[in-house]
């Protein structure tokens, strides 16, 4: 990949468990180099994690993607050594142990920066590297809950909802690879590295839009309201005379007008309480009753062409199974296929966005564990004997 926009960027990946890792594969699908650095009996939990085919695992196939796979044990003297060695030639470090943990191992940023001044240490934790959570263990079920977004999440009078996927981690990992670049670009103007403090807490609270202004400024906390929008109406889904399911948004007024005239209740469109998004909010049952009765005489296909026709916003209900089948996603490649020599063709989401001079690419699924150590450590200079002896220590 010599014109890959992030070709001649090294990443060491120690993070594992999501965030992390995860704005790691960001950073390899565009060409950085990443050397994923695992604990020699302690694989990345991500390789068991979920379903697997012959015994392995096809969460990590994603997650690992475009990593070179390599072992160490820190807390070992050797390992830690060695360690040492590889951020010497490393622009990036991506961690996600709790605050302290490296420092205990004496590879804090004081000791990296010190053989590595241009090195941008990425710590990615729960709660960030201070304040008085900072030492609790964090996943991102807790920022669903500590966010906002479980409560406000589901429908009124049901319990609060998480996701059933990571998306804290997933937002956090995303946020993390910006951070990376941003820190990056830094470095450009200072020729020095620094430390990206990241806590999965934040990002996830930030895409919940203006609920602390809101607060601060009004008092309004705001409630759950299942699938309609306290902004914006009708804004529901609605279930088809074939038994399946879409989505409709009106979350601007002409489209709110052109399916009351798709649905045959233009009448409504003169009511005082249309003209904005907020009041047709509150009128949701009625407007509800008009675009759920329309759709539920009408099969899926019917009410997709119908809207399509009128250039008003729907969408169909989804599983996997119709997103490996939608036209669309099929024209961007979005899920694409890659060949892995232990499974064989296997389809995976695409890199994150196109670019049109300096695309990204996934160059492999995710390796083995350890598969490229010595490979690596060749390359960094240690002799066969130095191998043995790190191997003999139990740091490899």
């Amino acid at each position: 990949m010599t014109h890959a926009p992030l070709t001649g960027l090294r990443v060491l990946d120690l993070a594992t468990l999501f965030a992390g890792p995860i704005a790691a594969t960001m950073l390899g699908d565009f060409g950085a180099e990443v050397v994923k650095i695992e604990h020699p009996t302690k694989p990345d939990p991500s390789r068991g994690h979920g379903p697997s085919k012959d015994g392995i695992g096809l969460w990590w196939k994603v997650l690992g993607r475009n990593k070179r796979t390599m072992t160490i044990d820190l807390s070992k003297r050797g390992g830690r050594a060695t360690f040492l060695r590889l951020a010497e030639t490393a622009d990036v470090v991506i961690e996600n142990f709790r605050p302290g943990t490296l420092e205990k191992w004496d590879l804090g940023w004081p000791e990296l920066s010190a053989v590595n001044p241009r090195l941008v240490l990425t710590r990615v934790t729960g709660f960030g590297q201070f304040g008085p959570y900072a030492h609790r263990p964090g996943f991102g079920t807790l920022a669903e809950a500590m966010s906002g977004f479980a409560a406000i999440t589901g429908e009124p009078d049901a319990p609060p909802v998480l996701p059933p996927f990571g998306l804290a981690d997933s937002i956090a990992g995303l946020a993390t690879a910006y951070a990376v670049m941003t820190a990056l670009a830094a470095r450009d103007s200072t020729g020095e590295g620094q430390v990206v403090d990241m806590a999965i807490i934040e990002p996830i609270l930030t895409v919940l839009g203006p609920q602390p202004t809101w607060y601060d400024q009004l008092g309004l906390v705001q409630e759950r309201t299942g699938n309609r929008s306290a902004n914006n109406a009708p804004r529901n889904t609605y279930r088809t005379a074939d038994g399946t399911w879409v989505a409709v948004s009106t979350s601007a007024q002409s489209i709110a007008e052109r399916v009351m005239h798709l649905v045959g209740r233009p009448e409504l469109i003169d009511e005082p309480w249309f003209a904005t998004g907020a009041q047709r909010a509150a009128h949701a049952d009625v407007l509800d009753r008009a675009v759920g009765s329309w759709i539920a005489e009408r099969t899926r296909t019917e009410v997709l062409a119908a809207f399509e026709k009128a250039e008003a916003a729907v969408a169909p209900i989804q599983d996997i199974r119709d997103v490996m089948a939608d036209p669309q996603y099929q024209a961007l490649d979005t899920v694409t296929t890659v060949d892995d020599p232990e499974l064989g063709p296997l389809r995976m989401q695409n890199v994150l966005f196109r670019l049109s001079s300096t695309p990204g690419t996934i160059r492999w699924a995710g390796r083995p564990h350890g598969a490229d150590t010595d490979e690596i450590l060749t390359e960094l200079g240690l002799t066969e004997a130095e191998l043995t002896a790190l191997r003999t220590e139990g740091a490899l």
